[in-house]
C-alpha cells in the first residue's frame, strides 16, 4: 500500500518582500523551505512506513528548483520522490493545483494501491486550506481534515480512525480507505535526516512528471484552468501609534481616557 505525502516548496515568509511597483513577490535572494504543515504530513507517512511497512511517496508540484525539497524527503526516508513540473502548470490556483495532484495520485494508483494521502492543513504562502479537500473530491477519497492523531489503521478492513482538533473540542472519526488527511502541527514531531541518508539522497533519483505523463487538458491546468487570481499584493499601512494619558502615574485616568476614545470612535458598545 502506498502512503502519499503532498509537500510544497514555499518562500520563508519571515523574509518575504513585495515589489511596490509590480505588487509581486520579490523572489531573488529569498530562501525556500518545505511548508511547515507539510513537514508533519511527510513525517506521518514515514511513521506509517515504519509501523505498517507501507511505501512512502513524496509528491510535489512546482518549478524545477523544487527538486531540492523532494531530495530532502528522500534524505528523511521516503521510497520515491516525484516532482510534477511543466510550464503548462504555471500560475495555478488551488482548483488547478488539486486537479494536477489528483491526476498524479491517480497515476500512482495504477502502479500500486494508494491507501492514504497526507497534506498539510494549509500552506503558509496561501493559507487557503483548499488543495487537500480538492484532491479528496476529485479522487472520491474519504476526507479527514485537521487531524492531530491517528488512533487506528486496519489495512485488511480498509478503515482508519483519527482524532480531529476542532475549536474547543476533539472529534473521533472512522472512515474508509483510501482517505485524504490534512494534518496539524500537533500530530507529530518531524525527524531529522541522518548523515548517511543525506549522502544517499544526493545520489538518488527524483522522478519528474510533466503533462506528457499526466495528459491533462491544458485548459484545465495552470493559469488557463484557474478561475481565481491575485490582482494585487500589498502590505497594510500602519498608522503611527499614540500614547493616551499617563499610565505610570495615573492608570485609572489613562483607562478612562481610553474608554472615552473607544466610545467616541464607536468601537465599544455602551
Amino acid at each position: 500500500m502506498l502512503v502519499v505525502a503532498c509537500i510544497k516548496q514555499v518562500p520563508d515568509t519571515t523574509q518575504v518582500q513585495i515589489d511596490p511597483v509590480t505588487n509581486t513577490l520579490i523572489r531573488d535572494g529569498i530562501p525556500f523551505i518545505i511548508n511547515p504543515y507539510d513537514s508533519h504530513a511527510l513525517e506521518e507517512s514515514l511513521r506509517l512506513k515504519d509501523s505498517h511497512g507501507f511505501k512512502a511517496v513524496a509528491l510535489s508540484m512546482g518549478p524545477p528548483n523544487a527538486e531540492a525539497t523532494l531530495r530532502k524527503a528522500l534524505a528523511l526516508g521516503v521510497d520515491r520522490s516525484i516532482l510534477i513540473s511543466d510550464r503548462a502548470f504555471g500560475g495555478a490556483d488551488t482548483l488547478s493545483t488539486s486537479n494536477v495532484l489528483a491526476a498524479a495520485i491517480s497515476k500512482l494508483s495504477e502502479q500500486d494501491e494508494v491507501g492514504i494521502v497526507f497534506c498539510g492543513k494549509q500552506t503558509i504562502d496561501g493559507d487557503t486550506a483548499q488543495v487537500g479537500p480538492g484532491i479528496a473530491v476529485r479522487l472520491g477519497y474519504s476526507q479527514l481534515t485537521l487531524v492531530d492523531r491517528i488512533e487506528k489503521i486496519d489495512p485488511l478492513q480498509k478503515t482508519i480512525v483519527v482524532r480531529r482538533k476542532l475549536e474547543g473540542r476533539y472529534e473521533i472519526v472512522e472512515a474508509r480507505l483510501p482517505a485524504m488527511i490534512t494534518v496539524v502541527r500537533e500530530l507529530n514531531r518531524p525527524r531529522y535526516p541522518t548523515v548517511p541518508m543525506r549522502l544517499s539522497s544526493a545520489r538518488a533519483q527524483v522522478e519528474c512528471w510533466s503533462n506528457e505523463e499526466l495528459r491533462l487538458d491544458v485548459n484545465s491546468v495552470g493559469l488557463k484552468g484557474s478561475p481565481t487570481w491575485v490582482s494585487r499584493i500589498f502590505s497594510p499601512e500602519r498608522k503611527e501609534g499614540e500614547i493616551i494619558g499617563d499610565g505610570m502615574n495615573d492608570p485609572a485616568g489613562a483607562a478612562n481616557l481610553l474608554l472615552d476614545r473607544l466610545i467616541d470612535g464607536d468601537m465599544l458598545a455602551v
